[in-house]
Order: structure tokens, then sequence, then C-alpha cells
């Protein structure tokens, strides 16, 4: 991640003039792309291009310096101030919460929106986020790169972890494998669930679409059509209910017990509890009403609570960890449960 400070010679100028100077490798048609993935940000927002620039403004560029100088003609990134900018090497994770961090294992609190490990080769994931942290605190990627050990989608929120050595790695490898490591969501879902539930079924991913459907029975995946069936295993209790507009909705907490793909969105909707703000599983017009009163544009779902097993030889062994949703999961919560109106007792509910 590199910001670029505005200096006043360069006030004046819209956003996208200035990008198109500086990455002058790149088509306008990368750069607005990047734009509306947030990959490059005005003042730690987002941006559309005709923003225009004043003195002390901030651009964030999340690419990795190797992307920057290939959409550079001169191949190299500017390291001294300049008449028309100044651009500063900051810590690539500071728009992150840092839950825990040793030499060996980082732990973070993603916000939605970003993807844990890129998609295409143009992509500035978080795993990249993590490799530029681990050189600018001095690490050297020559014997060994730090990595994501477990994957959210981009619009899911919350608790990521990630290798920073080898032994790092392999221990957070073997616990995710083993499925020794408790992983707990929360999520607010169409409908009143009244009781704990665990749910099982086979998760089959749909071909030449980023959507997977769940069956009851292996056979009936076969039936249908699918070779290939995945086991999974989802366990989910209610902690609120609640009533917003003609709607019932209730907060649950989800325990994933296998990790698939969209596992948690698409097993609720089996079961007739959409997750709210979910466009690939959720319900239209539940999503419509969501989108008008809370302004919230993908899932509510987030990973609140990990907690390591105590037979492992590490330091974090018996520890737990617990991350916050972001304002907007929180003010939903805040309106639609009269039981939750603070973060006290919304942890009360969690834990």
């Amino acid at each position: 991640m590199q910001e670029i400070k505005i200096e006043s010679s360069s006030e004046g100028q819209r956003l996208n003039k200035f990008l198109g100077r500086y990455l002058d490798n790149a088509p306008q048609s990368f750069l607005y792309k990047m734009l509306r993935k947030k990959n490059i940000k005005y003042n730690n927002g987002k941006a559309d291009g005709s923003e225009i620039l004043k003195a002390g403004d901030r651009i964030q560029i999340y690419m990795s310096d190797e992307t920057i100088c290939n959409f550079r003609k001169d191949g190299m990134i500017p390291q001294m101030s300049t008449s028309c900018h100044k651009f500063e090497k900051s810590d690539p994770l500071k728009q992150i919460p840092i839950l825990y961090e040793n030499e060996d294992v980082l732990i973070l609190n993603k916000p939605s929106g970003i993807l844990s490990q890129k998609a295409v080769a143009s992509d500035y994931s978080l795993n990249e986020q993590i490799v530029e942290y681990y050189k600018w605190k001095g690490g050297s990627l020559s014997l060994f790169t730090p990595s994501v050990c477990n994957r959210l989608d981009r619009n899911t929120s919350g608790i990521i972890l990630a290798g920073m050595s080898l032994k790092g790695t392999q221990m957070l490898s073997r616990v995710l494998k083993a499925r020794t490591i408790d992983k707990y969501y929360l999520t607010i879902v169409c409908g009143t669930v009244t009781q704990a539930t665990t749910i099982k079924g086979f998760l089959c991913k749909k071909k030449n679409h980023n959507q997977v459907v769940i069956f009851r029975t292996k056979e009936e995946a076969l039936t249908n059509g699918y070779q290939e069936a995945a086991f999974i295993e989802t366990q989910y209790q209610p902690l609120a209910h609640g009533k917003s507009g003609k709607e019932n909705f209730t907060l649950l907490k989800v325990k994933l017990v296998t990790g698939k793909t969209h596992q948690i969105r698409a097993h609720l909707k089996s079961v007739g509890h959409p997750i709210i703000g979910d466009g690939k599983y959720g319900l239209k017009s539940v999503n419509a009403y969501i989108k008008s009163a809370f302004g919230i544009r993908h899932q509510l779902l987030h990973a609140f609570y990990i907690h390591f097993p105590e037979d492992i030889d590490n330091v974090l062994a018996g520890k737990s960890f617990t991350a916050m949703p972001e304002k907007p999961f929180l003010q939903a919560i805040y309106a639609m449960f009269d039981s939750i109106q603070s973060k006290e007792d919304l942890e009360k509910k969690m834990l």
C-alpha cells in the first residue's frame, strides 16, 4: 500500500487526471475499476475520480510496489518530494485493526469490501497488504512469504488469521484442517428462528457461476446432475428477535463446523432464513428494504470469535479473540433488536 500527500502545487486538478499522470501506463478503464473496487481511495474513502484535489489530501493506493511499477512508464516508484506531490511509505495495515501479533501469527479484523486473497492478477487483496506489512517491518521474502490462512468472502467482515513465519503458517494450517479451532459468526437473517439447531447437507458449486447449491443428501445432488458434493455442517442459535418495517428478523450466532465456499450464506438460505443484504442468496424485497432503511448493500455476516485448542504447542493454546462488527452492522442491530442497544449488550449476547 502506498499513500500520496497532495502539495499545494497540485491543487485544483481532478483525481482521475492526477491518477492518469501518476499511473501513466494504466488505461483509464483500469483506474476507474480500481476506484470502484476501493483499491484506490481518496482521504481513506471511496471516490469516483471527479474529486477536486486540495493541499493536504491523501490518496491511498492499495497495490503492491511491483504492480505500481508496471503501471508507470518509467517503471519506478517516486521516493522523494516533488513539486507535484510527496510520496509516503506508510503502514500497509493502518486501516485494518490488528487483534494480535507476534513473530509467527497475525490476527486481523477484516473490514467488508476487501478480498482476503486476489481473484485476478490486478487485485490488491488483504494478502498483498500483509506481505507489504511484513516487508515494511523489515522482513525478507527471500526465504518466506506470509499469507492468509483462512478466507472470508469480500463482503464478509471479521477475523482473519495469517502466518508470519513457516512455524506460524504450519500451526494455523494444522488447526484449520483438523477443525479444532472454533470459529463463530454473527449474522441477521430473515424470519424468526426459535431454537438452536445443527444442519447438515451437501454443497455443490454451480458451473460457470460463483454460487453454490445445497442438497440434503449426496444422492439428491447426483440426481440433480452434480457429481461432486462436499459434506457440510453448520450450527446456529438465536440471540435476539426483532422487527423492522413489515419484516421479522433474528440475530444468529453461527458456528462453522466445516468450512466451504459460501457455506453459511447458502446453508441458511436452504432452511428458509437467508442473510439480509445478501445479493446472491438473499431475498430481493428484503434487500431493497435494508438498503433503503439502513444503506446496507451487502450481506451482514461477521466472523466475530475464534478459540484455539488447548492441546497445541503454541503460546496461543486455549486463547480466544473477539472482533466487533463494523458501524453499519452495529447500527442495524441497535435498530432491529430492542434488547441490544450498546456494544456491551451485544458482547453479553455473543459470548
